[in-house]
């Protein structure tokens, strides 16, 4: 996670459409660096969860899956979350290695009881293949045995995903620079952590090298609280809904420049109050801010990576 960090850090001292505003960090810090909200993982009741291996496989399946929800205006995270968790109470096999190779688009559209073709619902069942042939072949079938094999580090088990799961290599390349994001291998460490409470496969010595999982609703908290400033042309772009394409300036900028900013705000609270706050906590509070409400604009992007 440190190629995460030190990645971001250059984005944001080298961007062009989006700038990162200390007076904001220092104000949103003063307001919450004594009472960070404090979010519990699955606060809305969505997950599977049994305290064994099946969940590790469920939130496996979950987070290779976990992107790009807006196209559907009616579709959104709580509505994979709740619909695979469904299937597996219905059929404990449904994700099983050898099955996840052979779904078919309208198979995982039945899995979720959604209507209606899933926004690039394609890449979705590319990425379901692949996740099944890759833990068949290299892991016996199993999400937890990956978890196994990390020995309590969350940098290793998130190294080993991208290494051996190419839908998860979320990096890209900007003004000539390799940036390197992961969100959707960062956020499953952050998810067996949360549902585990950092116990059994939860535990990880170094849940504290997570950053935040840069995705589309962070930036656009991070904006309205005076973290971020768009360019006007950006933020032309992001009122009129219109789309941002995959690995352009702006994007990456959206991205990057969240993951340093919140560590900013990591690092301001630390030497404040002398508490260590996580950067997945944050990411939970300020996740949890943008879905409440439902106004804030957020850039768009079809991407598989989030």
């Amino acid at each position: 996670m440190e190629e995460v960090r030190a990645s971001s850090a250059w984005v944001a001292s080298h961007s062009s459409h989006v700038t990162i505003d200390s007076e904001g960090i220092e104000k949103v810090v003063e307001s919450v660096e004594n009472s960070i909200p404090k979010v519990e993982w699955n606060y809305e009741g969505i997950h599977y969860f049994d305290n064994g291996p099946l969940t590790v496989q469920y939130l496996f399946v979950l987070d290779a899956l976990n992107f790009c929800f807006w196209p559907d205006k009616e579709l959104n995270y709580d509505d994979l979350a709740s619909g695979l968790k469904e299937a597996l109470q219905n059929d404990q096999t449904a994700f099983d290695a050898d099955r996840l190779q052979k779904y078919t688009g309208p198979e995982l559209r039945k899995l979720l009881k959604w209507p209606r073709p899933l926004p690039l619902e394609d890449e979705r069942v590319r990425l379901m293949h692949e996740v099944g042939f890759e833990l068949e072949r290299s892991f016996g079938g199993k999400a937890s045995n990956i978890v196994e094999s990390c020995e309590k580090s969350a940098a290793k088990l998130v190294s080993t995903i991208a290494r051996h799961f190419p839908g998860f290599r979320d990096h890209t390349v900007y003004k000539g620079h390799q940036v390197f994001l992961y969100k959707r291998a960062q956020i499953f460490a952050a998810d067996v952590w949360g549902a585990f409470k950092g116990k059994g496969y939860g535990e990880f010595s170094d849940v504290g090298s997570i950053t935040i999982f840069a995705d589309y609703i962070v930036p656009a908290v991070l904006q309205q609280f005076g973290v971020l400033k768009y360019s006007s042309n950006l933020d032309d772009i992001i009122k009129g809904n219109k789309e941002i394409g995959s690995g352009t300036e702006e994007e990456v900028e959206l991205r990057a420049c969240s993951v340093y900013a919140v560590e900013k705000m990591r690092d301001l609270i630390q030497k404040r109050t002398g508490r260590q706050v996580l950067s997945v906590e944050l990411d939970l509070w300020l996740w949890a801010y943008g879905v409440s409400n439902p106004a804030l604009q957020h850039h768009r992007t079809l991407s598989i990576y989030y």
